[in-house]
């Protein structure tokens, strides 16, 4: 079994009563009274119950993050890593992925309504069991339920966040009792109530780590905090690079984590055991389903591979032009793209070769041959895998941390010092070569590698506008690297300016490119809430 709790997989609801913990070998007397649950009243826990007690809050976020139309899809589908295409065997989706990936959704299409619905969930339920802690319908010793509530506030602030980011004008609800129709917040109140809600309740998280693993610690607040202020800018229109810098550095001073010995082993099965992950969102293939990247990603000719269970259902890939960036020396490429022939587990055969060209995203007629496109194998496949993978989805992770606060020097003046922290992340990348690890401040200022403009059917590139123009564009190449199908491209993209003014593969900037940096509010909410307005850029 993972090294996570089996409870974040599981829900304790406290108030009516608690399911009786009965065990099985101990009724042997027939004539003993047997209840069918504990009241509240009789439920006394403590400390080592609070895993089980803030587990609900956790559970959302497995399908949030990688279920269907959820955030992982939200953050690479509009952007210029994945593309899902046509295939022989459909995805169409009467238009779902293309629509995502020409910035064309609308306000009913179901795509942008997952991310909502389940940040929401992990939100009331945080509400719920604070005002269990707080009207001592869960009774907590004082020091316990602090520390569950400064938790629970935190969690809370990692929903409110994806919401910020996604849909930024939204309602902040932290009473389960108030049954009023919620007011619409700005982004900017949002933005400044999950900045509030951290900082107050950073000095009473643990600092522990392995016991907290996948629960919201003072390091993964922190990681939370840096991540808002280095998209400030974008959020409420102020720069915050030097509080990027401060909460980072605090990370790094720390020595609680350091960058993994191989990149693989960030995303392995096993992966809980790396010292480079910050927060992540356990999944198991038995206890906590929902990491079905590979079912997606996979021709279904790869379950002879993996000796697969189950057949995958081929749809999305990388982006040629993507690809094309890469030296062919980093083992990132490698580490996170199936490529070229990949063989039979027990013949030894070639079952199917993936190729990097894909010859458009349909909706012309245009269909991709099932081997069109490199696969997402970052998050490693065992064999005998079946359609649900053990790997948990780090979501801070220490590169992270020293990327950010590279960012952050590099826009503020300060591009060798940067280049100095880019260059420890690529290490590990470029062992045959050390050389090209190196990367100086001079070349963090250049623009882009990538080749931006629409790609013809031939794989040709017309209109090419490319990425020399984009200020520290080498450095977003950099995350581009690193980071691939990590569920943050589309926020990397929108702070360097691309999502809104470039052309990649099949999508051209959208005529309103600037307010489809937000989604809409979904159309269901605003028939329940008169008190919500539609994100500004949508009919």
């Amino acid at each position: 079994m993972k090294r996570i709790y089996k409870s974040i997989y599981s829900t304790i609801l406290v108030g009516v009563g608690l399911c009786g913990f009965l065990s099985v070998n101990s009724c042997t007397n027939l004539d003993e009274e047997v209840f069918s649950e504990v009241l509240s009243k009789d439920f006394k826990p403590g400390e080592r119950d609070l895993p089980s007690i803030v587990a609900p809050v956790y559970a959302s976020f497995r399908s949030l993050m990688f279920g269907w139309q959820g955030y992982f899809d939200l953050q690479e589908e509009s952007a210029d890593h994945i593309i899902t295409p046509v295939r022989p065997n459909g995805w169409d989706d009467a238009g779902t992925y293309r629509r995502m990936h020409q910035h064309n959704w609308t306000t009913i299409q179901w795509q942008p309504y997952n991310t909502w619905q389940q940040a929401y969930s992990s939100i009331t339920k945080a509400n719920m069991i604070i005002m269990q802690i707080e009207e001592d319908t869960l009774p907590l010793p004082a020091d316990v339920a602090s520390a569950a509530i400064a938790e629970l506030r935190a969690a809370r602030a990692l929903a409110y966040y994806l919401l910020l980011d996604n849909h930024g004008n939204v309602p902040i609800v932290t009473d389960y009792r108030d049954v009023e129709l919620p007011e619409q917040k700005t982004r900017e109140e949002v933005y400044r109530f999950v900045v509030n809600e951290l900082t107050e309740v950073v000095p009473f998280l643990s600092e522990e780590v392995a016991s907290m693993y996948g629960r919201m610690n003072v390091w993964a607040a922190k990681a939370l905090l840096a991540k808002i202020y280095l998209n400030a800018q974008v959020y409420i229109g102020e720069q915050q690079w030097e509080k990027v810098i401060a909460e980072t550095e605090d990370i790094i001073q720390s020595g609680a984590f350091r960058l993994d010995i191989a990149y693989k082993d960030v995303f392995s099965s096993t992966n809980e055991s790396s010292p480079e992950i910050i927060f992540a969102v356990p999944y198991d293939e038995v206890y906590g389903h929902g990491n079905q990247l590979h079912m997606k990603t996979l021709s279904p000719l790869s379950r002879l591979v993996y000796n697969m269970a189950a057949g995958p259902w081929g749809g999305n890939c990388a982006v040629p032009q993507f690809i094309d960036t890469y030296d062919q020396d980093d083992q990132r490429l490698f580490d996170s793209w199936l490529q070229g022939a990949q063989y039979n587990a027990t013949t030894g055969d070639v079952a199917i070769t993936y190729v990097k060209e894909v010859p458009g995203i349909g909706g012309d007629g245009t269909v991709a041959a099932d081997n069109a496109g490199y696969r997402l194998g970052k998050y490693a496949i065992k064999n005998g895998a079946t359609n649900n993978l053990d790997n948990d989805y780090p979501m801070f992770r220490y590169a992270d941390i020293l990327m950010m606060k590279a960012e952050a020097l590099l826009r503020t003046g300060r591009e060798n010092e940067a280049a100095l922290l880019v260059s420890e992340v690529r290490e590990r990348a470029f062992k045959p070569v050390p050389d090209k690890a190196l990367v100086t401040g001079a070349e963090l200022l250049k623009g882009s590698m990538y080749n931006y403009g629409w790609q013809e059917k031939d794989g040709t590139v017309n209109g090419n506008n490319g990425g020399a123009d984009i200020e520290f564009g080498r450095f977003l190449d950099e995350l581009g690297w690193e980071f691939a199908g990590e569920a943050r491209r589309r926020q990397d993209i929108i702070r360097f300016g691309v999502f809104q003014t470039k052309s990649w593969f099949n999508h051209r900037p959208h005529a309103r490119a600037q307010s489809r940096t937000l989604f809409p509010i979904p159309n269901d909410e605003i028939n329940k809430n008169p008190k919500l307005d539609q994100n500004p850029g949508y009919e």
